[in-house]
C-alpha cells in the first residue's frame, strides 16, 4: 500500500502543465497576495523545489474581494458575463458560507464527461446516446438561492438534455401525490441515467420500489453532491436494476474521482492534480486540489476539506473519501474516525432509508435512523451499534432511535456523522 506524502514528486505530465499555467495564474491578485504574504518570489522558484511551500489557498481567498481577486488587468466581470464568456455560480455552502465561483462556458460539461468517462459502462452509453438524457434528482436551487416552496412547471426545469425532478427541500416530506407526478415525468422523460443526490434519490427510489416501477431507458444511476453510504446505494441497485456508480467533485474544482467498473474511485488526471497531506497512520489525510482546466478561477493547492485515502500508483492509483473533515468523529484514545469507517458498519444492515450518527461532548453516542419496509431487526441494529461503540472505543452502549425525517443543513445537504462539541 503506498500513501502520497505532502513531498511527492508529481509526473512529468503535471510538471508540463503547470510549467505552462503556473506563470499566468500567479499574475492573479489573489496569488500576489498570497506570496506576498508568504515572501516567497515567485519569478526565481525552483518549481520543483518549491512546491511543497506554496501557500495553500482557502475559501477565505477566494471569497475576499470577489470578484477582483482572480480579474486579470482589464478584465470586469460584467463585461465577462454579458460577453458569455464566464458564468457564476455557488456552492451549496456546506463547509461553511456560499462561495461564488467564476466558470468558464461550457466548461462544467466538458469536464463532467471526462470524468464519467474513466468509468468504462458509462463511457459506453455516453457513446451509444451523444445526447444522453438525464433525470437530476438533488437539493433545489434557483438563482442562487434554495427554492423548498416554489413548485416550477416542468418546462422550467428543463435545461438541454437534463430535467431536475425534485423540488422539495427535505425529501420524507413529499407526498405520495407528489412523488407520483416525480416518476411520471421521468418516465416521461426516459432518461438514460439518475444523476441524484443520495438522500433524495433513495427515498425516491424507495417509493419507486414500492410502487414496482422501473424505468427502461435507465442504464445507470451517478451519485453525487455530497458522501454515498452503502446504505443508499443498497436501495438504489435493488430499486432501478442498474449500476450505480459515485462521481466525486465539488462547484468550485470540477470533478475529481469516478468509479469504475470494479469500485475502485479513479482520478481524472486531465481535470485536476490531487495531493493528500497531514495523514494518519491509516493512510487517511486532507485533500489539496490544483484545478488544471478552469483559467477563470484557478485554484492551486485548494484544501477542499475532505478527507481521502489513496493507494496504488500510476495507473493504479485509486482513492477512498472519507467524507468531510468537520464531520469526522473521535474515538476513546482520541483518533479520528471518519464518515466512511463509520459507513462500514451499516453493511448488511436492512430496513434503513438513512440515518446520523452523532458524538455529544459528554455522553453516548446517539443513532437515529429513518426506516423504511418496516425497518431493520433489533438484532441487526444491536449488531451494528456494537460495531459503532467498537469503532469509537466507547463501553457505553451508542443510543439507538427511529425517527420520521431527518432535516437537511442549511446548506441543503444531509451530515450521517456530526461532532457535537461546545466552542
Amino acid at each position: 500500500m503506498m500513501f502520497l506524502a505532502p513531498n511527492l514528486t508529481l509526473d512529468s505530465v503535471h510538471w508540463d502543465r503547470l510549467s505552462h499555467l503556473l506563470p499566468q495564474w500567479m499574475e492573479l491578485p489573489v496569488y500576489r497576495s498570497l506570496l506576498a504574504k508568504a515572501g516567497l518570489d515567485f519569478s526565481t522558484w525552483d518549481m520543483a523545489a518549491a512546491w511543497k511551500k506554496f501557500p495553500l489557498i482557502t475559501k477565505r481567498e477566494m471569497r475576499d474581494n470577489f470578484p477582483a481577486n482572480f480579474l486579470r488587468n482589464g478584465q470586469a466581470l460584467d463585461s465577462l458575463l454579458a460577453s458569455k464568456a464566464v458564468e457564476l455560480e455557488y456552492t451549496s455552502g456546506s463547509s461553511g458560507d456560499r462561495l461564488p465561483v467564476l466558470l468558464g462556458r461550457g466548461w462544467w460539461d466538458v469536464q463532467e464527461e471526462r470524468a464519467l468517462r474513466l468509468n468504462g459502462l458509462v463511457a459506453r452509453v455516453l457513446d451509444q446516446y451523444p445526447q444522453a438524457r438525464r433525470a437530476v434528482l438533488t437539493t433545489p436551487a434557483c438563482g442562487g438561492n434554495v427554492c423548498s416552496s416554489k413548485w416550477m412547471t416542468r418546462s422550467q426545469r428543463t435545461l438541454g438534455n437534463a430535467l431536475s425532478v425534485n423540488q422539495a427541500r427535505t425529501p420524507f416530506l413529499l407526498s405520495d401525490d407528489q412523488l407520483s407526478l416525480m416518476a411520471e415525468e421521468v418516465a416521461a422523460w426516459a432518461p438514460q441515467f439518475l444523476d441524484v443526490d443520495p438522500v433524495h434519490g433513495a427515498w425516491f427510489a424507495l417509493f419507486c420500489e414500492k410502487k414496482g416501477l422501473r424505468f427502461p431507458s435507465l442504464r445507470f444511476v451517478v451519485c453525487s453532491y455530497e458522501f454515498v453510504s452503502v446504505v443508499h446505494r443498497r436501495i438504489l441497485e435493488r430499486a432501478f436494476g442498474v449500476p450505480v456508480v459515485n462521481l466525486y467533485g465539488s462547484t468550485e474544482t470540477g470533478h475529481l474521482l469516478m468509479e469504475d467498473g470494479r469500485g475502485a474511485m479513479k482520478p481524472s488526471d486531465d481535470n485536476a492534480l490531487l495531493e493528500v497531506v497531514a495523514a494518519d497512520a491509516a493512510g487517511v489525510g486532507d485533500l489539496l486540489v490544483t484545478t488544471l482546466t478552469n483559467d477563470f478561477m484557478p485554484l492551486v493547492r485548494y484544501g477542499i476539506g475532505d478527507l481521502v485515502e489513496r493507494r496504488g500508483a500510476g495507473d493504479a492509483t485509486a482513492y477512498t473519501v472519507h467524507g468531510r473533515s468537520r464531520d469526522s468523529l473521535r474515538a476513546q484514545d482520541g483518533s479520528r474516525v471518519t464518515t466512511w469507517q463509520v459507513d462500514q458498519c451499516f453493511a448488511g444492515v436492512d430496513g434503513l432509508a438513512h440515518y446520523q450518527l452523532t458524538q455529544p461532548e459528554h455522553g453516548p453516542a446517539l443513532l437515529k435512523w429513518v426506516p423504511c419496509h418496516g425497518g431493520p431487526s433489533a438484532e441487526s441494529m444491536h449488531e451494528c451499534a456494537a460495531r459503532l461503540g467498537g469503532l469509537l472505543q466507547d463501553p457505553r452502549e451508542v443510543v439507538c432511535q427511529s425517527v420520521d425525517l431527518l432535516p437537511p443543513e442549511q446548506s441543503g445537504k444531509f451530515r450521517l456523522t456530526r461532532r457535537d462539541v461546545k466552542a
